[in-house]
């Protein structure tokens, strides 16, 4: 495996208004390359943001992303939403 493979980390995120966004999956390496597949096969937009997402990672799974990330989310989100055309 190459090292550029083990390094690769992918962090899912889902958000329903007007709860707080949360941890869905999270992972290194082959992990992450599902996460993102599964992404990509769903038309789920990635944005690549490594510090973001290493903050992430230390999120256990199905758990509300702590206050102190809602910025750096709230960021994602709009262009999540942006991409999707949800927000103009």
């Amino acid at each position: 495996m190459s090292e550029d493979v083990r390094r690769q980390i992918a962090v899912a995120l889902q958000y329903e208004a007007p709860g707080v966004p949360r941890v869905t999956a999270s992972g290194r390496g082959t992990l992450a390359e599902a996460i993102l597949a599964a992404a990509r096969e769903h038309n789920i937009p990635i944005e690549e943001n490594p510090a973001l997402a290493e903050a992430l990672a230390k999120v256990e799974v199905d758990t509300e992303i702590p206050e102190q990330l809602y910025r750096a989310v709230a960021e994602v989100l709009s262009f999540v939403l942006r991409a999707t055309g949800k927000l103009k």
